[in-house]
């Protein structure tokens, strides 16, 4: 869709050349929701292609993910035999359900600050202990968790001239048993409810919910809970008013599959005979 309230685009191709923001701005990563619906709020666009960031890079540190990297290129990604939890990337690379037209512009960046309940990669990066860094116009710096980044849906925590300039998930995290539940009210249909369940060789539990709630909700147990303490831990951390409601599921089915799929990730990731209480 045209664009025809922009009267500028701005391509800096370094730090330097990131203009002093302003009322109208819009920062541009791949642009499959900038150019879906008009935006006649928007006078100026600042295009992030001209940096020519690397895509992804893996290390002994864990995976960062440039704010321009594509579904596509993310979903490409052969990961290192020991980051069990690497599978989640192509699970929720594909809880897009979109064509490869997507896949090849839609960017890990621009899907996080969007801020969607159902952006799958946000649901990603919380459950993998993601950290966005976050470029400040004075040229400083600063890390924030994903799961914290997230507000709720079209709200994230970037101040007035930020920019998103990357996402890293920790070794770690990725080295973690992980378990990966969603439900849609229709076949092809956007996430309504997305959880991920992770579990370090310590015999920690971590559940992250996202999709069926307003923003990311992370719960980190010592040990695997038994299924009355992680239903009881569910509906203190999750009053009624953060699920979501909208066409895609209203906030009383979302609570329901929610607490549903809780469970079965804690069934998945328990050993034989444990947490059974």
């Amino acid at each position: 869709m045209d664009l025809n309230a922009v009267t500028d685009v701005l391509r800096p191709c370094g730090r330097a050349e990131l203009p002093i923001a302003c009322e109208g701005d819009a920062v541009l990563g791949g642009g499959t929701w900038l150019f879906s619906e008009p935006q006649p709020a928007i006078r100026r666009l600042i295009d992030l292609a001209g940096f020519g960031w690397e895509p992804l890079r893996t290390g002994a540190d864990g995976l960062t993910l440039s704010a321009t990297c594509t579904i596509a290129e993310l979903n490409g990604l052969e990961a290192p035999s020991e980051w069990r939890a690497a599978f989640l990337i192509r699970e929720c690379c594909r809880a897009f359900l979109a064509s490869f037209k997507i896949w090849n512009m839609a960017t890990v960046g621009g899907n996080i600050c969007l801020a969607l309940p159902a952006g799958p990669m946000i649901s990603l990066a919380a459950a993998l202990e993601g950290e966005g860094v976050l470029w400040a116009p004075e040229g400083t710096e600063r890390r924030v968790r994903i799961a914290d980044f997230v507000r709720g849906p079209r709200e994230v925590a970037l101040a007035l001239g930020e920019v998103l300039r990357a996402v890293h998930l920790p070794a770690e995290a990725l080295r973690r048993r992980a378990a990966f539940r969603r439900a849609s009210l229709t076949p092809l249909g956007r996430s309504g409810v997305l959880l991920i369940g992770t579990r370090g060789e310590e015999g920690d539990f971590a559940l992250t919910v996202t999709a069926s709630t307003r923003r990311p909700v992370q719960l980190v147990f010592p040990a695997m809970p038994i299924s009355g303490e992680l239903a009881a831990q569910l509906a203190a951390a999750i009053p009624d008013a953060l699920y979501y409601d909208d066409m895609h599921g209203r906030p009383d089915w979302r609570r329901h599959m929610t607490h549903l799929l809780a469970q079965e990730i804690r069934d998945e990731l328990s050993e034989p005979g444990e947490g059974r209480a």
